[in-house]
């Protein structure tokens, strides 16, 4: 079945990533890490606006009160955004000690139960260095974030099944392209029982940001192939769709009936000016996704600090 993709948004990001789906404001949220920039686009009215933070900010996920919890360089944080744009506030919940220097974090999104979970990389991918670690924090008033899993060189890919009791996690580094399943305890948040899913280096491009839908199809961008991939929960692969960008990078189901699939990009240096790349996309799968839950913060507004 041909699909029709449209460019939604001609954002020339560099790395676009981690677009979330809010009903509320019937609009689409997503981060340009290196610009260190959140982005909205309202379906009514085509409005665009951004909000500028003080660090790189890779993945975002809905708070309670309207507000946003952020994965960013030095840690995890909730984001109030004024309606008109401008500088975002932040109220920092947990810092991460890396390992490492020039590491961030990576991607991330709450669970069904709304517990926070987000994975770190090195920054520089030609060093392969896996120090990369999965950390969750389950409230805020927890007082550390918690590893989850470690030994990763990118993490990406998280995504939970319908039931909550199946998580996926990817490593989408060049010398990995794996992505796995584990068994995820609803009650406790843990993860267990690691297996393999997909092996991403038998199918064409490098695994990256992902979706679920409600019959638990795992939708994969196919980094460096210009493909998104569906896999059943067994691993098949059923659907490709292409899109006309070489590196889009996540995905997230929204609109109305929770039927569009929308896409983030990443533009490289040098790419031609008459080139997508960098773009938000839209398409209809003809599937539907599942709602995001939200992290359960409280709804007073966070002084900045």
């Amino acid at each position: 079945m041909e699909v029709k993709v449209e460019l939604l948004v001609d954002g020339r990001h560099a790395t676009g990533e981690s677009p979330v789906w809010r009903a509320e404001e019937n609009a689409l949220f997503w981060v340009d890490i290196p610009a260190r920039r959140i982005w909205r686009w309202q379906a009514h009215g085509a409005s665009l606006v951004h909000w500028l933070l003080p660090e790189q900010v890779a993945c975002i996920a809905p708070a309670a009160g309207g507000r946003w919890i952020c994965g960013l360089e030095s840690g995890v944080a909730l984001a109030t955004l004024a309606p008109e744009g401008g500088a975002a506030q932040l109220q920092w919940l947990a810092r991460v000690q890396h390992p490492l220097a020039q590491m961030r974090f990576n991607d991330g999104r709450c669970d069904r139960q709304g517990r926070f979970r987000a994975g770190t990389m090195f920054q520089d991918m030609a060093a392969a260095r896996a120090v990369g670690t999965v950390y969750g924090l389950d409230a805020e008033s927890a007082p550390d974030l918690q590893p989850l899993h470690t030994g990763l060189l990118t993490p990406n890919g998280m995504a939970f099944s319908p039931d909550g009791r199946t998580m996926y996690l990817s490593d989408s580094h060049p010398q990995s392209q794996q992505i796995w399943q584990f068994d995820y305890d609803p009650q406790d948040g843990t993860m267990s029982g690691q297996r393999l899913f997909v092996d991403m280096r038998q199918h064409p491009g490098r695994p990256d940001g992902a979706a679920v839908d409600e019959d638990g199809g795992y939708w994969i961008c196919a980094n460096d192939a210009g493909l998104l991939l569906r896999f059943t929960p067994q691993g098949r692969l059923d659907r490709s769709i292409a899109v006309p960008v070489s590196k889009p990078a996540m995905c997230a189901f929204g609109g109305a009936g929770l039927d569009t699939l929308f896409v983030t990009s990443i533009r490289l240096p040098g790419t031609p000016q008459d080139s997508p790349a960098g773009g938000v996309f839209a398409l209809r799968p003809g599937t539907r996704g599942i709602a995001e839950t939200e992290f359960p913060a409280r709804a007073a507004t966070p002084a900045a600090r």
